[in-house]
């Protein structure tokens, strides 16, 4: 399976998954423009496209769906709770799932799962082709047991690391949105995240890269070293999703 990022981060997300004729792209938070634009730069096209995933109906994940969906005719695919915070002339091309349930899109079958986060009905996934396993968790404020079981044994991981909470502590956020992000129903902090990486099953993981990194209060700087200390890794081997390049494609192997 291969897997790559259009960006990731409060100004926008777009993350797809590929295997054999199959390409999702989970989120599209760019304008459809733009995201025409990022997805040229991974060597795509948006008629390439075999559906659009969403996590949950919060603007910087789903900015360019429905003008990119329409004019391609790319289904899309979301809980009823995100499906109904979605524009009506976008009905006929969603297809609701339920986030505790399986389903398969062509030669990807999606786990979704659902998650704590300040959304109508937020999930987020692993996807798998039978063989690998590629998890997917961001926008989430706090892990839980079903978060920790549907990651674990993941041969890819892309685990949220919004923020560091000394900077956002310190920094310029008002209090309503500091309490809003360090919540229960915010984004995970680095220390949260590494901890989830000390709980899990990451014993067949070839990939992890830290997602949505806040611009204004977190750092590559401080996520790598705790990420690699969790995983008992050198520091080179910590990926990071940037907003504007995010990270070009990667590709699950045999061992």
């Amino acid at each position: 399976m291969r897997f790559a990022s259009l960006g990731s981060g409060s100004k926008g997300n777009g993350t797809l998954i590929s295997y054999r004729e199959t390409t999702l792209l989970v989120d599209c938070g760019f304008s459809a423009k733009e995201t025409e634009k990022r997805l040229q730069r991974l060597a795509m096209t948006a008629d390439q496209l075999t559906g659009i995933v969403i996590t949950h109906e919060h603007a910087d994940h789903i900015n360019g769906v429905r003008v990119l969906a329409r004019k391609y005719n790319i289904p899309v695919y979301a809980t009823a709770g995100t499906a109904g915070c979605m524009a009506a002339d976008l009905v006929h091309l969603v297809t609701e799932f339920s986030c505790h349930e399986h389903f398969q899109i062509n030669d990807i079958n999606v786990e979704p799962f659902p998650v704590p986060h300040d959304a109508r009905e937020p999930s987020q996934f692993v996807f798998t082709n039978g063989q690998h396993r590629v998890g997917l968790l961001t926008d989430v404020g706090m892990t839980t047991p079903i978060i920790e079981q549907a990651l674990s044994g993941c041969d890819a991981l892309l685990l949220e690391a919004n923020h560091d909470m000394t900077m956002l502590d310190n920094g310029e956020y008002p209090d309503h949105l500091k309490y809003r992000v360090s919540g229960r129903l915010g984004h995970l902090n680095n220390v949260q995240s590494a901890k989830i990486l000390e709980k899990i099953d990451t014993s067949r993981l070839q990939h992890i890269v830290a997602m949505h990194l806040s611009e204004k209060n977190n750092s590559p700087n401080i996520v790598t070293p705790l990420f690699s200390q969790a995983l008992n890794c050198d520091e080179s081997w910590i990926g990071i999703a940037d907003q504007e390049l995010g990270f070009d494609w990667r590709e699950t192997t045999n061992s």
